[in-house]
């Protein structure tokens, strides 16, 4: 995975407020409720520089198996994904490996906008909480690649977890991984300017 960007970041609190808040909606592919890798999401939202929003959509697991039948009469589960998803003008995705691949519930969360859309043009980073899940990140890789999402390679990282019992709270005291955390996000920052400014300009 990438690293950052070599200049200073120089989009401030100020300019964003001049604009518009950065909205970054954080996905867990994972169902456990003891998680690394939503702690890791968590931990990133709480470093996140105050100029920037981060929430993580928690509602994944209630969504059905995909259907292509059911493409135009989608439940209230898939609305409320698709409408998160659009509102956000980043994505940050952070999953564990099973079996060399993305977890079932993440994949069938993205097969669920494939067709819809939401993805398209969206910069998108990724974390990864193991330092071994290279097949599943490569995977991910390949699925945004398909819906034409903007993967943002710098603002992706790898902070190895994987293996240690770890909270929300111990990573938040290993100022390493905040400052990466924080970091990551404000890359994702300079994406989201970017892609405003290419919609700006047509």
């Amino acid at each position: 995975m990438g690293g950052f960007y070599s200049k200073p970041f120089i989009l401030s609190k100020v300019y964003f407020l001049a604009s518009s808040t950065p909205k970054i909606l954080g996905i867990v592919g994972s169902l456990r409720s003891g998680s690394v890798n939503k702690a890791l999401l968590s931990a990133a939202r709480c470093s996140a520089p105050e100029y920037v929003q981060l929430d993580i959509y928690e509602g994944i697991g209630n969504l059905p198996f995909f259907n292509p039948d059911l493409e135009g009469q989608e439940s209230e589960s898939v609305s409320d994904y698709r409408s998160a998803l659009r509102s956000a003008n980043a994505i940050i995705i952070a999953s564990p490996e099973y079996a060399h691949g993305i977890t079932g519930v993440l994949k069938n969360a993205l097969d669920w906008v494939v067709g819809s859309g939401e993805f398209i043009d969206k910069p998108v980073a990724i974390l990864n909480a193991s330092k071994r899940a290279t097949i599943a990140y490569e995977s991910l890789l390949e699925i945004m690649k398909v819906m034409s999402a903007n993967v943002i390679r710098e603002a992706s990282l790898t902070i190895p977890l994987v293996g240690k019992d770890i909270t929300e709270k111990e990573i938040l005291a290993d100022s390493e991984y905040t400052y990466l955390l924080k970091k990551s996000l404000e890359t994702l920052c300079f994406a989201i300017e970017a892609n405003r400014e290419k919609q700006i300009s047509g």
